[in-house]
């Protein structure tokens, strides 16, 4: 197994078990030594480790183990074989009660002990290591009342899923009747899971590191085939080379399709000197939809505009999981009949190259949707042959289709600022006055009051134009730039209803965060130099983290700490439809976003992040009556991560100590870290190991 070179910490260790088959019992002692080792650790937390579990496990059983870790069986009263199981089932369920009575009692014990001499506990050596013997006996009596059931591995999925998506199904949404584009739209069934683990492809390989790791990849680590490679034509498409088992991105052409090229014409179009200029005008995030494989992204996120790329699901060639591969930020999306997962106002510029939507389609609708998420003075940009007008000047059918784009873009208020090749740049008005003087049924109405833009889950499309009467219309000139525009002052925190102490606090505490999270896993995660042994030293920046999964983004604290940190990742921010929505607060701090329900999975292919993090997550999920379990949440986060990843939850002791529990079936290497000494908030450092499927 390939696993990163763990060096020393103090008060963090990683284990290095290996994962062969191996029964109950030995897991129970594997756990109990590794517990006793850590003890010895100042930096080590106390864990409190309970049997229960907050989600309830709702997985089938299998092997005919019940969930109380008996075997079930079936048996007539009469014969004496019943009676010798009657009996032997009534010796069993006394055993049971004579355990549940000792850990009771036990457990109340510990209860007070704590209450009454907590302060002795935590200062006396003696009674501290006496305290943890305790909880360290109450912990195997717990697993052992729990039986071989709960221990048991969670399996990995059949070779077929080792690039499925859930929620997508093309050929059942045709066999249902779904069309015009509605059968790549996103379908999650509410019943139970089959939780299982994803296993990477055969010859998976670990992604070369940042930043080379975003201009050449592992052909084996996506879904893609040589013919596929060589027949792509798009605009950005045509910039990739498959050399023997890698795609390369780089381009040294001087062709005018060259993506620095392109870029600096659209600067151009827009009145700026270049791409690099794109900041000072106030564009900091872009929406690029069928963005190809994302060479256009990456060649801005160099000028520190971070564009996120939105895509159809594709079974193989897809766009969105080729441009995470590349480290990228990239999402599976549809909007043929639903709003994208972002609010209105959200982005400073939708770009879309050759990107295969019928703008002039479905009376307009797409294009509203698309000056929805744009901010008041952002940029539409459209590269098509249909923009060519002087190409069809004898096809009436274009040219009908291009001058119904044309008109309806002058009804939404946007401003056609340039049209060169194939390329036309409109900018959509900053004056709220120019839509009551349009002619009247000219163009898309204003939405009444009772819209709600902010919280587009699920939605259907909209035929009215949104944002107009929100406090959040606010000029993408106007705003401050990037990166001040991440520290928003108290005025615009109005807007979100928060107060600046607020917004201080949860600065500080995150940028603290980060500075713990640094000392204890920099030899692991973000050491200066991350090197494997026989790897030669990388190249500068030396980042072994491209892209990070927050679970539970609240403000933001946590992307804005890593980038005041200098570090150069990205982060997905993603908001919990069951929390507070802040998310626009969160687009409008130039970061990237989207609204999720944690209970279904996450719109993007397996294996794509780096680092998944969560803080708040399990409360947040535990004080629901929710339909999904830890466990699908935990298999969930294994799917999105890839090998040799890192997940760090954060949360209360208990749910923690229950998390643990249920991480050993994942085959994930786990420690329990303390983050203050009276805190009630634990750290679960995990990583995933890489298991190489086994080929015949």
């Amino acid at each position: 197994m390939s696993r990163a070179m763990h060096r020393g910490v103090s008060g963090l260790r990683i284990s290095g078990n290996s994962h062969d088959s191996r029964d109950s019992q030995m897991k129970v002692k594997t756990d109990k030594e590794d517990s006793e080792k850590n003890r010895s650790s100042d930096h080590t937390c106390l864990s409190f480790k309970f049997p229960s579990v907050p989600f309830p496990d709702n997985s089938s059983s299998k092997h005919g183990i019940s969930e109380n870790g008996f075997a079930s069986d079936t048996f007539s009263a009469g014969s004496p074989r019943s009676r010798h199981k009657l009996t032997m089932l009534v010796l069993k369920l006394s055993l049971v009660l004579i355990v549940v009575l000792a850990l009771t009692g036990s457990f109340l014990w510990t209860i007070s002990i704590t209450t009454s001499s907590r302060g002795q506990i935590f200062h006396s050596h003696g009674y501290r290591r006496l305290y943890e013997q305790l909880v360290s006996d109450l912990w195997d009596i717990g697993e052992l009342s729990l039986g071989p059931a709960r221990l048991k591995e969670v399996e990995f999925c059949p070779l077929e899923y080792e690039n499925h998506v859930p929620c997508f199904n093309v050929s059942e949404s045709l066999a249902l009747g779904y069309s015009d584009g509605e059968e790549y739209n996103r379908r999650c069934g509410h019943g139970l899971r089959q939780n299982c683990l994803v296993p990477p492809p055969g010859n998976y390989r670990i992604p070369l590191r940042w930043p080379t790791g975003r201009d050449i990849i592992w052909v084996a680590n996506v879904k893609i085939t040589a013919q596929e490679v060589l027949s792509s034509g798009s605009l950005t498409k045509r910039m990739m080379m498959l050399e023997e088992e890698q795609i390369s991105f780089r381009s040294a052409s001087l062709m005018f399709d060259g993506v620095e090229d392109y870029s600096h014409q659209i600067a151009e179009m827009i009145g700026l000197r270049n791409e690099s200029n794109f900041i000072q005008a106030g564009v900091r995030t872009m929406l690029d939809i069928g963005c190809g494989y994302g060479s256009f992204g990456a060649h801005l996120f160099s000028k520190e505009i971070l564009t996120m790329c939105i895509a159809s699901y594709e079974a193989s060639g897809s766009q969105v999981q080729l441009t995470l591969e590349r480290g990228l930020p990239a999402m599976i999306g549809s909007f043929t009949s639903k709003q994208m997962p972002y609010p209105y106002l959200s982005f400073d510029m939708v770009h879309c190259a050759r990107c295969g939507i019928d703008w002039d389609q479905k009376d307009g609708i797409l294009l509203i949707e698309v000056d929805r998420v744009l901010r008041p003075g952002g940029y539409f940009v459209w590269t098509s042959p249909l923009t060519n007008a002087q190409r069809f000047l004898r096809n009436k059918e274009m040219q009908k289709r291009w001058n119904f784009v044309r008109n309806f873009a002058e009804n939404l208020c946007w401003e056609m600022l340039s049209q060169q090749d194939e390329t036309a740049v409109w900018k959509k008005t900053s004056k709220k006055s120019c839509y009551a003087s349009r002619k009247p049924g000219s163009g898309p109405s204003i939405c009444s009051k009772r819209h709600d833009g902010e919280s587009p889950y699920y939605r259907p499309l909209e035929a009215c134009i949104g944002g107009t009467q929100s406090s959040r219309w606010i000029p993408i000139k106007a705003r401050t730039t990037w990166p001040s525009r991440a520290k928003l002052n108290s005025s615009e925190l109005q807007i979100y209803d928060l107060r600046s102490e607020e917004f201080a606090e949860d600065t500080q505490h995150w940028n603290l965060a980060i500075r713990n999270y640094w000392s204890l896993l920099s030899p692991l995660i973000f050491s200066d130099h991350p090197k494997r042994p026989g790897d030669e030293d990388p190249s500068p920046p030396f980042n072994m983290l491209r892209n990070v999964l927050d679970m539970n983004a609240h403000l933001g604290g946590f992307n804005s700490a890593l980038l005041e940190a200098g570090k150069s990742v990205w982060v997905m921010n993603v908001v919990p439809t069951i929390g507070h929505n802040y998310l626009p607060l969160i687009l409008d701090r130039g970061f990237v976003g989207v609204l999720h329900d944690w209970c279904e999975p996450f719109p993007t292919y397996p294996r794509t992040y780096d680092m998944v993090h969560a803080a708040g997550l399990l409360s947040l999920e535990s004080s629901q009556q929710r339909r999904c379990t830890m466990l699908d949440l935990f298999t969930e986060i294994d799917r999105l991560l890839r090998p040799e990843g890192w997940v760090i939850l954060r949360d209360t002791v208990s749910l923690i100590d229950s998390a643990r529990m249920l991480i050993t079936r994942l085959k994930w290497d786990a420690r329990v870290v303390e983050i203050e000494s009276n805190s009630n908030e634990r750290l679960l450092v995990c990583q995933k190991p890489f298991f190489k499927r086994q080929t015949n």
